[in-house]
């Protein structure tokens, strides 16, 4: 198998220099290769080595390919033909059409570019999409699905795609499968979604302790990192042991040599033997104590050494857990009711009527397409906006709210002022001992909140959710696994799965909503 791509002892770092990850060497071919990691890991950061957007620190990239990388942002003021870089070639092909076309439009013109658009097209579930319409029309799905068709049509042979199902409804994500299993060339596919990770052929994991190359899809890799763990929590606790049993060698040598020193002074002060003899012995003594206490200091700084590097391993192999403050709601405390309600945005109606009840800790999934009315409908649960018509009662006040953007939050200013602005009630010892509950203590709630990754505005998101006097009874979630790495879904999903209230939640991860326990689904 020819290589499209080899990475040869590949380091790379943020561009003010801090170290993400060293020594990556693998080649990849006509295959997909799942790329994972932590938020800040360098997942991005190599992606675009791979362009050569950015330099190595180390090592060497050597392509082989054309490659392709799905983009993220979007100017809104563009067409969509502009978008994908056709427009000039089907504005020469309209000339040529109306008979207005110059000789370099007859050299020059692309006759396939038509027929292999509407295919693209097609093929990503976008069926006579119109070239002059603007992106800014488009939902986030769309456009997503508009960047593949666009990569589609390029005929690269090696794709880079970074989080590719984000924002994606079914549909979307269905065409993005499709094209996973039948794209003929390479893919590199950064992505936390676990579902689209079954169909790599191998998992490359970056780490700042190693990077490590696993043949096969997310399954076998999430168990091999679990026997990591696993081992790594050996590693500790062996490295404890060793450390306990070397202090209490080190205590019983005091105790035995200030036993031998207090018999040596006894003899001293009875006078009863020569000098000359004392002082010898005494010398032996103290030389011999000497290389003792040299020796057992070299090994508890050992011990002492292969603790720290064993625990500084544990903490990052292991995930945070959180435990959330969880309601005293009983099973058939009525929350919320939902009666013939309908909604509608520019004169469009997006979904209704709608009739729904949440008792107890019930946990609801909205499900739709993009643009089907799922965020709107959590804005008229929270009363935000009235519905077109139809009623919203809602029986508590403790209802808290966590999205995928976290936008409760000013990314200028640090997290300790962010919750002290959104909660005013506060004293700022409240807020530094809510926050520590979520992992910020001391100088961790000073930092501002556009520096934090993805999963530490997450935790941030939940510190605020459930900063009040009392914990809310109903949590609403708007796609809260996109931008987040696995072990932040997994911590949320932990998190969620022994919280003991009412969860209403719009996603489209089939593995977070079965881990956190989803009973009911609704689709707009």
């Amino acid at each position: 198998m020819t290589a499209c791509l080899t990475l040869d002892n590949l380091a790379l770092a943020t561009p003010d220099g801090k170290p993400l990850f060293d020594n990556l060497t693998v080649s990849i071919g006509r295959e997909c290769v799942g790329l994972v990691g932590r938020n800040g890991s360098g997942k991005s950061t190599l992606l675009r080595a791979i362009e050569q957007d950015t330099a190595p620190l180390r090592g060497t990239i050597h392509l082989n390919a054309r490659t392709g990388r799905l983009r993220q942002r979007f100017d809104e003021s563009l067409t969509v033909a502009e978008t994908i870089g056709v427009a000039g070639e089907l504005a020469r092909l309209a000339r040529i059409t109306a008979g207005h076309g110059t000789p370099e439009d007859l050299d020059h013109a692309d006759w396939t570019l038509e027929p292999r658009l509407e295919q693209a097209f097609a093929q990503m579930g976008l069926p006579g999409l119109d070239t002059g319409r603007r992106i800014a029309s488009l939902s986030g799905g769309e456009r997503t699905r508009l960047a593949m068709a666009g990569l589609l049509l390029d005929e690269v042979d090696l794709l880079l795609l970074d989080e590719p199902t984000n924002n994606l409804d079914a549909a979307g994500r269905a065409a993005i499968d499709d094209l996973i299993r039948a794209w003929p060339g390479g893919l590199l596919i950064a992505s936390h979604d676990r579902a689209l990770l079954e169909q790599a052929d191998r998992i490359v994991e970056l780490s700042p302790i190693g990077c490590t190359v696993f043949g096969g899809g997310w399954s076998e890799f999430a168990e091999a990192r679990s026997a990591a763990r696993a081992r790594a929590a050996a590693e500790a606790e062996r490295a404890a042991n060793t450390l306990k049993a070397t202090e209490r060698k080190l205590q019983q040598a005091r105790e035995k040599q200030e036993k031998s020193d207090s018999r040596g002074r006894a003899v001293r002060t009875r006078g009863d033997q020569p000098k000359m003899l004392l002082d010898k012995r005494q010398e032996r003594a103290e030389q011999t104590a000497g290389r003792g206490s040299d020796l057992a200091h070299r090994q508890l700084g050992a011990a002492s050494d292969a603790v720290a590097a064993a625990s500084a391993r544990l903490e990052i192999v292991t995930p945070l857990s959180i435990d959330l403050p969880s309601p005293d709601l009983p099973s058939s405390r009525q929350l919320l009711k939902l009666e013939d309600v309908c909604a509608g945005f520019g004169g469009r109606t997006l979904f209704g009527p709608l009739s729904l009840e949440v008792r107890g800790p019930q946990r609801i999934a909205i499900k739709g397409a993009n643009g089907s009315g799922k965020s709107t409908l959590l804005n008229l649960i929270r009363g935000r906006i009235a519905p077109a018509s139809g009623t919203v009662t809602r029986l508590t006040r403790r209802i808290a709210i966590l999205d995928q953007h976290v936008a409760v939050f000013d990314p200028n200013t640090s997290l300790l002022e962010n919750v002290r602005a959104l909660l005013p009630a506060l004293n700022e010892n409240d807020i530094r001992a809510r926050l520590a509950r979520f992992a910020f203590r001391g100088e961790a709630a000073l930092q501002p909140v556009g520096t934090l990754s993805g999963g530490e505005r997450l935790r941030a998101g939940l510190a605020v959710a459930f900063a009040g006097g009392e914990p809310p009874e109903l949590f609403l979630l708007d796609e809260p696994t996109n931008h987040l790495d696995i072990e932040s879904v997994e911590l949320l999903e932990a998190a969620l799965k022994a919280w003991t209230g009412a969860i209403i939640v719009i996603s489209h991860d089939t593995a977070f909503l079965n881990a956190i326990g989803v009973q009911n689904v609704i689709t707009l």
